[in-house]
């Protein structure tokens, strides 16, 4: 995994335990207290490919958030580095996530009705997929504990598992339509804030999905950059003004809807 350390102070939980791997949470506190807070997990792209992405490449919206009052978690998934790997075990890690902050939102101080998936590029099609495919689980979940969240932030990520699985993993590919958000339109998100630039190679198929996602009655919220590239809203682009808009997005979306 590529070395990104975290530049600000984090608490790490083991969330899960699979094959010997622990998955942890590197969580940020706000300083108020309570037992309602929201909290929001954090899915980073990147991940897919041996060199991975670290879940602290979220660390500057997560510490901005936790700022605010919320309760920022940058979640560790499995990845391509891990062996054996297909993008159905991040799927079902980013189930187990949720499910573990939701059955111990005491624990966290945090209301069980207020948790948050916020998730870019390939992280993205990890959080839309683990809300719309019911049949993806890993056994020690509790099925009766929902995985979807309470809303839901995504920053350009494919949606289409045909293309993913033909450039990245072929052996999934008979697989690959039953995991294709893209060729399983329904409604099913919570409410959703999808931020994407005009130059990102998947643009058209972002603005497609989201067309048809809102046509099936999804409540989706979408805010195009215009000629801005893939990843434009990571800490160091363009004198960290897109990181500053995304994040004030971010928090004036969710006290929109109450969280």
């Amino acid at each position: 995994m590529r070395d990104s350390p975290f530049v600000f102070p984090v608490k790490e939980a083991v969330y899960k335990v699979i094959g010997g791997r622990k998955l942890r949470f590197f969580v940020f506190e706000p300083d108020t207290g309570g037992m309602d807070r929201t909290a929001v997990l954090f899915f980073i792209g990147g991940t897919f490919g041996k060199t991975p992405n670290t879940p602290a490449d979220f660390q500057y919206h997560a510490a901005y958030l936790a700022s605010k009052g919320y309760v920022a978690i940058c979640v560790e998934c499995r990845t391509g580095q891990d062996e054996g790997f297909t993008p159905i075990q991040a799927i079902c890690d980013a189930r187990s996530a949720v499910r573990r902050l939701r059955g111990h939102a005491s624990e966290w101080g945090i209301d069980p009705q207020k948790i948050v998936v916020c998730a870019s590029s390939s992280g993205g099609y990890t959080a839309v997929s683990a809300i719309m495919f019911d049949h993806l689980n890993d056994e020690g979940d509790d099925p009766a504990i929902s995985p979807v969240p309470d809303a839901l932030v995504i920053f350009a990520a494919g949606m289409d598992a045909v293309d993913i699985t033909e450039r990245l993993y072929p052996g999934l590919l008979p697989e690959a339509r039953n995991i294709s958000p893209y060729h399983n339109v329904k409604k099913c998100l919570p409410p959703t804030l999808w931020m994407i630039g005009t130059a990102v190679p998947l643009f058209e198929q972002n603005r497609d999905f989201v067309k048809r996602m809102a046509a099936a009655g999804n409540d989706i919220t979408w805010i195009a950059y215009e000629g801005m590239e893939h990843g434009f809203f990571r800490h160091g682009r363009h004198g960290n003004r897109p990181l500053d808009e995304t994040r004030r997005w971010i928090a004036e979306f969710l006290k929109s809807i109450g969280l």
